[in-house]
């Protein structure tokens, strides 16, 4: 597929704009299918379960190759990047490494195209294998084990979706009623959510307006307490705002 076989290119170029993916696995043959799968999305550019590598690049006019890096470099060499930076026509920047990479990371930073998106390896037809078979099975990272068939474990696979997807969840309090828990507000993880960002989720003008918010939850000692516009809100904090008429 990844080469473009029976229209293959485009059928994978769905998985660049996803969220996350779940690899759906047959718990009897998991890891051919998985090798596969993986090599097919490996060989689009589609890294999974990968933070991009933290080597940076700056180019200049004169001074040939410089490297640097911050930890000790056991899975490349200096030359193996010179070679790789003049194979792409690089022969002037300034290199630093600040993590232990490897060539194929060096490279996937030079062309700058791939994609990280976490993935979930779905682990079907649990109803047929043993207590025993399952525990080994579930050692492979990112696992979720289910049946299909008797709609096991479900709500769990919801749970490490929501886990992967990398978000949290804040519920919005009007004064004098209660939190309207069916349409929380769900914004990113990272960066850390304050109340800014929390404002800005909700309408792009609320900032403005913003004077002070009471928060219930676990980012506060008390319950509930004022806060201003840089408190860092966690998952499932209950917010009440207080704006400027």
């Amino acid at each position: 597929a990844k080469d473009g076989k029976g229209r293959g290119k485009q059928v994978i170029a769905v998985a660049r704009t996803c969220n996350v993916i779940l690899l759906v696995l047959d718990i009897v043959k998991p890891l051919g299918h998985k090798l596969i799968i993986e090599r097919e999305l490996d060989g689009f550019g589609i890294r999974l379960n990968q933070t991009p590598p933290n080597i940076v690049i700056k180019k200049r006019e004169r001074g040939g190759i410089t490297i640097s890096s911050t930890t000790r470099l056991t899975n490349i060499t200096e030359e193996e990047i010179k070679t790789i930076l003049d194979s792409y026509r690089i022969i002037n920047a300034e290199v630093v490494f600040k993590g232990n990479y490897d060539a194929d990371q060096l490279i996937d930073v030079i062309e700058n195209n791939r994609a990280y998106i976490p993935c979930i390896y779905v682990m079907n037809k649990i109803d047929s294998i043993s207590i025993e078979e399952l525990d080994i099975v579930s050692r492979i990272p990112h696992n979720c084990p289910i049946s299909a068939h008797h709609k096991w474990n479900i709500d769990g696979l919801l749970e490490v979706i929501w886990d992967h997807l990398n978000l949290v969840r804040f519920y919005t309090k009007p004064k004098g009623q209660m939190p309207d828990y069916n349409e929380p507000v769900i914004v990113r993880k990272d960066p850390p959510p304050n109340l800014e960002a929390f404002c800005n989720k909700i309408h792009r003008l609320m900032f403005k307006r913003f004077k002070y918010a009471w928060v219930w939850g676990s980012s506060v000692k008390h319950q509930p307490q004022r806060v201003g516009k840089d408190h860092i809100l966690e998952d499932e904090d209950i917010v009440q705002l207080v704006l400027r008429v």
